[in-house]
């Protein structure tokens, strides 16, 4: 495991380009190219940057709020992941949030009343739910997984949201409870980012989120849902001399597609609330 420390950083790597077929199969939507391979790439460039400021065309925001929960910002679009109801002392609402029915810390039944899109990761009970939101800037959509229920599970009780946007797939893996099937896989597709639970405990085994981190092979590794800086360092620890690791010393990342690390690399965010 490579270890770096500083910021700003200058990090390259190669990402893929949607192809034109890929790009006419929905023109009236924006094309899921997270769902191709990865193919040639070019270098890109990480920031430091503050929520509701504009961002740059072709690049998203990332700020770690707290615990699973992301504000996510690309153009005129903004989300936060597994939310809870509280991100902080701040008038500002996303206009979109996602849940997970987990654990009271990954949903609420009191949403903000500006939140134009309430995305559950759950549908009836062993039916799952789909989403799948074109908002211009940003596509959002869900793969359904499984949740525990004591010593039984329920079917599709559970989602890994995906973001398209800006050429980038971000993905959130949730509240996770399994390693997600070869059908899964498939469905979530390439994720340039993912926000990964490292818990070792509630979520999936450490060396199971080991794997799974290992097989998306994402440029940028986010890691969330832990509960002490000894779990976190036993998930760095553990992920070998393929991954570098990045303690960023702050809360956000602003990434755009054709400057991505040459290296997977796992950022490891400090979580923020939000403040006015």
């Amino acid at each position: 495991m490579q270890k770096i420390s500083g910021w700003p950083l200058f990090l390259s790597l190669a990402v893929s380009i949607a192809s034109t077929a890929a790009m006419a199969q929905e023109a009236e939507r924006i094309p899921s190219h997270c769902r191709s391979l990865a193919g040639d790439t070019a270098p890109e460039r990480l920031w430091q940057a503050s929520v509701g400021a504009p961002v740059p065309d072709d690049a998203v925001r990332i700020h770690f709020i707290d615990h699973a929960m992301f504000a996510i910002e690309a153009g005129d679009v903004s989300v936060v992941t597994d939310y809870n109801g509280y991100i902080g002392d701040t008038l500002w609402a996303p206009d979109v949030v996602t849940m997970n029915q987990a654990h009271s810390s990954h949903y609420t039944n009191n949403v903000h009343g500006d939140v134009a899109h309430i995305l559950e990761g759950w549908g009836a009970y062993g039916e799952g739910i789909e989403h799948d939101l074109d908002l211009g800037t940003m596509r959002i959509r869900n793969v359904p997984t499984d949740i525990r229920l004591g010593d039984s599970r329920e079917p599709n009780g559970n989602s890994i949201f995906i973001f398209e946007a800006g050429g980038l797939c971000i993905g959130h893996l949730g509240h996770l409870h399994h390693e997600p099937t070869e059908e899964q896989y498939a469905a979530i597709g390439r994720l340039d980012v993912v926000m990964a639970p490292v818990d070792g405990g509630y979520t999936v085994p450490r060396e199971v989120m080991m794997r799974i981190v290992e097989r998306f092979r994402s440029s940028i590794v986010i890691p969330m849902h832990y509960f002490s800086r000894y779990g976190l360092n036993d998930f760095l620890s553990g992920m070998g001399d393929d991954f570098a690791v990045v303690e960023t010393h702050g809360s956000e990342l602003l990434v755009s597609l054709d400057r991505l690390p040459g290296q997977p690399t796992i950022m490891v965010l400090e979580p923020q609330f939000l403040s006015d």
